[in-house]
């Protein structure tokens, strides 16, 4: 999938255009839909945005989504009776924000939430991750100057929210740094609570606001799962974690991850957590998604996920669960959020008018 913008018109098959997209086999459903939402953001009206699909469910989706948003559908070639197939769209006057939103239940509004992968490495390297860390992973460690611009923004914007994940945050080394820039915001930070126990990332967990919420992963009441799921040894040290933070002065939320949720694994944990201390409110169980190490779980795509607006330090991305799937990539830079959001605006638009006229434009294959 590519997408090249053309300061002069660019020649296909079509005749000239202002941008190109080139979405291989994508359909609408996966990840077609961001590429030519983000393309058309960057377009003035009038001007003519090139898609290339070899995808046969494009050839009606993607008139579809034109009509739907306001944009015109001017020429299409086959390159043969088997595609692939390249689409002239002229952008309209308006965007896709302006199509009535229907929404489908509650949704967190965008804007209000953001989360930020502080790193990709760990000290687990955990079956179901969606993410692929591991000690061996990269870093990519998301700069602290960079984090200052983005919560600037997102203030600015009226965000109230960030969670700071990984890979595990505490190996981070200016993790401090990171949740510092964003003060005056919700804070969360996910993490496995092995790590923090001592030396430099001691200091580090001391030295936050006492309104920096933790939420410490435990998947089970006794070792075997959790230990299983993550690593022998951790269930222990994470139970460690939660207590020293809580001595410490923090919130401590605790989340489980189960691939299937047993009533009566459940009740148990819910009886552990009750000794520990951990309100009913600050309990999340979790299921394990089909992305990244995990061989099994939920399926997730564009449309069965709603929406969390997620940064790396590379890239931007429709949910926190997927950002090692190339399909659910919303930019190619954590900067400039409002485009982040904008694209997410005017993507859940159309899918709503689409629910609401009862099209199936955005099917997945």
């Amino acid at each position: 999938m590519v997408e090249r913008k053309h300061p002069d018109p660019a020649p296909t098959p079509l005749g000239e255009v202002q941008a190109l997209v080139d979405g291989g086999d994508m359909d609408c459903g996966s990840g077609l839909l961001l590429l030519i939402t983000r393309a058309m953001r960057r377009l003035e009206p009038g001007q003519l945005l090139g898609v290339r699909s070899a995808e046969a469910s494009v050839v009606t989706d993607l008139p579809a989504w034109a009509d739907l948003v306001g944009h015109d559908v001017v020429a299409e070639v086959a390159e043969s009776a088997t595609g692939p197939w390249w689409f002239a769209v002229s952008k309209a006057g308006g965007s896709a924000e302006a199509v009535t939103v229907f929404t489908r239940g509650e949704r967190t509004p965008v804007g209000r939430r953001l989360w930020l992968y502080t790193n990709f490495d760990c000290n687990l390297a955990c079956g179901y991750c969606c993410a692929e860390s591991s000690p061996k992973a990269a870093a990519r460690r998301f700069d602290p100057a960079v984090a200052t611009a983005v919560f600037e923004e997102f203030a600015a914007q009226d965000g109230r929210e960030v969670f700071f994940t990984g890979g595990e945050p505490f190996m981070h080394p200016q993790l401090g740094a990171l949740i510092a820039a964003a003060a005056g915001l919700e804070r969360t930070v996910l993490t496995n609570g092995m790590i923090f126990a001592r030396g430099t990332r001691r200091e580090t967990l001391e030295k936050l606001d006492r309104d920096v919420v933790l939420q410490i992963s435990l998947d089970s009441a006794t070792p075997e799962l959790h230990d299983r799921q993550r690593g022998a040894g951790s269930w222990t040290r994470a139970l460690d974690g939660i207590s020293l933070a809580r001595s410490l002065g923090f919130r401590v939320r605790v989340a489980a991850t189960l691939y299937d949720e047993d009533p009566q694994g459940v009740d148990a944990l819910n009886r552990r957590l009750d000794d520990a201390g951990i309100a009913a409110a600050d309990r999340i169980i979790r299921p394990v998604a089909h992305e990244g190490f995990a061989d099994q779980g939920v399926h997730v795509s564009l449309d069965t996920l709603e929406p969390e607006p997620t940064l790396t330090a590379d890239g931007a991305w429709w949910h926190p669960v997927a950002v090692t799937d190339p399909h659910l990539r919303i930019a190619d830079a954590p900067l400039p959020l409002a485009e982040v959001f904008g694209v997410v605006r005017d993507t859940l638009a159309v899918q709503d008018a689409a629910a609401r006229s009862g099209r199936e434009v955005f099917r997945c294959a």
